[in-house]
């Protein structure tokens, strides 16, 4: 490579972190070399040195469990919606079993070998270890650093649904949906008698949890017709000259052949979604997927609602497809999103009841096993 064009990648090397390498772990096997040199250079005997050993490691192993029955007594609450209603599962969510109850057998069966007290003693020991780690939970000392957490997120490389939600409302969202009243109020100049209820004016976002997104609306359900496209948006983004943002309206097709418009779209980073669960270079699976379309509703929904520009603007139709193949499933999803419209517009200006609840999912029926340290933040700047 020639000097220019070292220089040249220089600036994108200080900007663009490279994934970490085992260089921690290769510290610790460093510094467990150097601690057992030390101990073996001290003169210690094998027996006192090995009690002492296998005494910290149970205490560290009854730390794990503690924390762990802690974590449970709040998941036992939530087991239908974040653990599929499995005691199992949020058990071992809580505490890695396959990895620590062995460890915490064998070191435990030792440890009572090794030890010379009586029971008293022993049982003594345990309380006062467990009484130090609940200290540290109690103090809050046991959470991770920050540069653990960017470890983690970049190695599990499921923390995708923030920025996704972040770039297609900075990207996309913030652009066109300020203009989307306009484009309603003159289509329905030209067209007085179609967009009749202004509580409709509004941009529907489709959100599949399956992140299924396709292209042809009319195909996925045949009482969803292609009516026009709204007035274009031109803009010069990017580097590219006059971009063309528009919005297709649909007419929808009710039981009583009533038709009703609006204007839909799917929300395309679910795409991305999709995609990367499709391909092994993401190590992204099926429930990953489905978890981080549900961040995405969430964080998307939490973004757009902090949003003055974007007020009355949006309708956010999130929905999990059921099982059976249903041929009409997706208008009669939009069809309640409409009703609803309507229903708030009666209310407001004639002060009707309220529609009935609908099955549609909302934003805390949504099986997040997230927690609210998960909504969105700001980006960070300290390089993790």
């Amino acid at each position: 490579m020639s000097q220019e064009s070292r220089r040249r990648s220089r600036p994108t090397a200080l900007l663009i972190p490279t994934a970490r390498g085992g260089r921690a772990r290769r510290a610790m096997y460093l510094l467990l070399a150097l601690s057992t040199a030390v101990l073996y250079l001290a003169g210690e005997s094998l027996t006192p040195t090995a009690r002492s050993l296998v005494s910290h490691f149970v205490a560290l192993q009854i730390g794990v469990l503690l924390k762990g029955i802690c974590y449970l007594a709040e998941e036992i609450f939530h087991l239908q919606s974040r653990h599929h209603g499995s005691f199992w599962r949020a058990l071992s969510a809580c505490v890695p079993l396959h990895r620590h109850l062995p460890s915490l057998l064998v070191s435990g069966s030792a440890y009572v070998t090794l030890f010379d007290g009586d029971g008293w003693q022993l049982g003594l020991h345990l309380i006062l270890a467990s009484l130090g780690h609940l200290l540290t939970f109690v103090l809050g000392l046991h959470k991770p650093s920050a540069v653990e957490m960017s470890e983690m997120f970049e190695t599990s490389k499921q923390n995708v649904a923030h920025g996704l939600a972040w770039s297609y409302y900075v990207g996309y969202l913030k652009i066109v949906l300020p203009r989307v009243k306009k484009s309603m109020e003159e289509f329905s100049r030209a067209n007085p008698n179609v967009l009749t209820c202004r509580e409709t004016w509004k941009l529907h976002i489709l959100i599949p949890l399956s992140c299924d997104v396709y292209d042809d609306l009319e195909k996925v359900d045949s009482n969803i017709q292609y009516l026009t496209d709204l007035a274009e948006t031109t803009l010069s983004r990017a580097g590219t000259k006059k971009r063309v943002y528009k919005h297709s309206l649909y007419a929808i097709r009710d039981e009583d052949n009533k038709l009703w418009h609006c204007a839909v779209e799917y929300a395309t980073p679910l795409q991305s979604l999709h995609a990367m669960s499709q391909d092994d270079c993401a190590a992204f699976s099926r429930e990953d997927r489905v978890e981080q379309a549900k961040l995405f509703y969430r964080t998307l929904e939490e973004i757009l609602r902090g949003s003055r520009e974007c007020v009355g603007t949006y309708r956010l139709v999130a929905y999990e497809e059921s099982g059976e193949a249903e041929t009409h499933f997706l208008s009669r999803e939009l069809l309640w999103h409409l009703r609803q419209q309507h229903c708030e517009e009666y209310t407001v200006h004639e002060g009707t009841r309220p529609c009935s609840p609908s099955t549609t999912l909302t934003s805390t029926e949504l099986n997040l096993q997230i927690s609210a340290s998960d909504l969105p933040q700001p980006l960070r700047s300290d390089g993790f």
